[in-house]
């Protein structure tokens, strides 16, 4: 048996639930490629932007599932990839940029 990738298990989840992923993709009108892109949490496959998390947090409710625990998984595995640090390590999030009240100074 092919051991599937999967965040946090949805797609045992979802299986276990019984619900396919036709049944969301037909109800939330996304499709089965995007769905399955987020179960394997393969979220640089999304279009992007507020889709992102409007797909997941969609996929989330179809399957009965806290929305905030994938949603946490998606930021912690996109701002790894961006190398974005959420604590900022002491420099902000954005290194190089000084906030407006310091412009000038």
């Amino acid at each position: 048996m092919k051991e599937e990738k999967s965040v946090l298990g949805l797609a045992t989840i979802r299986k276990n639930r019984g619900i396919s992923l036709q049944q969301i993709a037909e109800s939330t009108k996304i499709s089965i490629r995007l769905l399955e892109a987020i179960e394997r949490g393969e979220f640089r496959k999304l279009p992007g932007g507020i889709y992102n998390t409007s797909y997941i947090r969609q996929y989330a409710r179809a399957i009965d599932y806290d929305e905030s625990a994938i949603l946490t998984v998606y930021h912690r595995e996109m701002n790894a990839e961006s190398g974005v640090s959420l604590n900022g390590g002491g420099k902000g999030i954005y290194p190089g940029f000084r906030p407006a009240s310091m412009l000038g100074s």
